[in-house]
């Protein structure tokens, strides 16, 4: 019988040895990532001239019609299920008459929660000098074709994989002319009922070496907005009361991607966390997902270069200009995908993050609740003082100790009550007046959320004036 029982608990053992963890597993899917492949990409998108959203729509080799037509036969021949996202738009000065503008879309259903969806997006339109110019050649190497090939290399190889919830790939177009392929994107989001956890915008994602000569390779910037764009007005009065000016979700993310690349090294990339939505006075695709109240951040260089953004093709003084693939830095891009991949496995992977809440006002003790999470089998409340970026202590909390059928405890049953949430938990002898909380939903396999931090505008869903939410 002993030996009986040793045997049993050695193939335990093995069979636990032989199941990846999450971070393990994610870092073999990224590494299957290709510089090479992605530098056939873009020299493919350079070659359709030029990709301006008011360029033609039709011609077969030249223009934005071609190229959001290659890039979705692309993703179809990947088995994804594919469309076009479309709207006519005017929008002065940069669109002056009716202009239909659509985004190329794969969609990789999700085989347990397809309503949970993250969503990576570049954009594949191009401009030089002149917003209107819309005949010159335009090759958009590295803005956007590196984001655009970063989105078809995710595409290439997470759609070998299944997850449980559903990843969204995305060639926006019209972004040089008002971010307008961002907005159809977000509103065909919201119109499906899709629950988004993240957009991972990447927007001049292939360069290491500025205009100056200062080049970093190493690093990779993730802007994040802090107080949530979204319903911030209504939102001010509380936050000034309750805090929250660092715990937007799109900060969340940020946190998370910064810890997912410092925890594989073998992503050979880190993240530089940059709070604000864009670079200083510039904008990007992610802010109108921002807008619809979703949580989204921005993958940019760590080292923009000015000559080969928005040029016409020249050499003055002897110094080149414009957007050429000859600038790019493939080993470098490759990397920068690699962290995208790894992100966009984890997260659908892990359950979306709980709507959380917090009380403990006049109080030794902090009671943190939240609402069940679909497909988590337990929970992480986290907490950080509040001058501090990083979460610096948790507390696991197993979704078996559930009472009367909940999913998960109720464990100070009246103030989780109060709160209008089905779970609570009361952490003793900590005051909610010096940290900061938030709960992160775990998988049975290990895979948690990001932080949904328990602050006003912290819900990772689109936030819901009170009076709206009562009826």
């Amino acid at each position: 019988m002993k030996k009986l029982l040793l045997a049993s608990a050695a193939l335990a053992s093995a069979a636990t040895a032989q199941s990846p963890t999450p971070h393990r597993r994610v870092s073999e899917i990224a590494a299957e990532v290709s510089a090479d492949r992605m530098k056939s990409t873009v020299t493919r998108l350079v070659g359709f001239g030029t990709r301006h959203t008011l360029s033609s729509q039709t011609d077969p080799r030249r223009g934005i019609g071609a190229s959001v037509r290659w890039a979705e036969a692309e993703m179809k021949q990947l088995g994804l299920e594919t469309l076009q996202t479309c709207d006519t738009v005017t929008k002065l000065p940069r669109i002056p008459t009716p202009t239909r503008v659509c985004n190329a879309v794969g969609i990789q259903r999700g085989t347990e929660r397809p309503k949970d969806v993250v969503i990576i997006t570049g954009h594949i339109d191009s401009r030089v000098s002149d917003p209107m110019n819309a005949t010159a050649d335009a090759p958009g190497a590295n803005d956007d074709g590196s984001g655009t090939a970063a989105v078809l290399e995710a595409a290439r190889i997470l759609s070998k994989h299944k997850f449980p919830g559903t990843i969204v790939y995305a060639a926006l177009s019209g972004e040089e002319q008002g971010l307008n392929g961002g907005k159809i994107l977000a509103d065909y989001a919201k119109a499906q009922g899709w629950n988004v956890i993240a957009n991972l915008n990447n927007d001049i994602i292939g360069n290491s070496c500025g205009s100056d000569g200062v080049c970093n390779d190493k690093q990779v910037r993730v802007f994040s907005e802090g107080p949530r764009w979204q319903g911030h007005e209504e939102l001010a009065a509380e936050i000034r009361s309750k805090g929250g000016e660092n715990d937007s979700p799109s900060r969340n993310i940020s946190r998370f991607l910064d810890a997912l690349a410092e925890r594989n090294p073998s992503l050979g990339i880190d993240v530089m966390q940059v709070w604000r939505n864009d670079r200083f006075g510039r904008g990007g695709d992610h802010t109108e997902f921002l807008n619809a109240g979703y949580p989204a951040v921005r993958f940019s260089v760590a080292v923009e270069n000015y000559n080969h953004q928005h040029q016409d093709l020249r050499v003055e003084n002897g110094v080149e200009f414009g957007d050429t693939i000859d600038k790019m830095d493939f080993p470098y891009l490759a990397r920068v995908t690699k962290l995208n991949v790894a992100a966009l496995a984890w997260l659908a992977s892990a359950p979306a993050p709980p709507e959380t809440k917090v009380e403990g006002a006049v109080s030794p003790n902090t009671t943190v609740a939240w609402d069940p999470v679909t497909g988590a089998s337990g929970y992480l409340i986290r907490w950080r003082a509040t001058d501090t970026n990083r979460w610096q202590q948790d507390r696991p909390v197993d979704a078996s100790m559930g009472v009367e059928g909940d999913a998960c405890p109720r464990l100070d049953r009246d103030q989780a009550s109060t709160m209008r949430l089905s779970c609570g938990f009361a952490l003793k002898g900590i005051r909610v007046d010096d940290w900061v909380f938030g709960v992160s939903s775990v998988s049975a396999d290990g895979f948690e959320s990001p932080v949904a931090s328990a602050v006003p505008g912290g819900a990772f869903q689109p936030w819901v004036k009170p009076a709206e939410e009562k009826k």
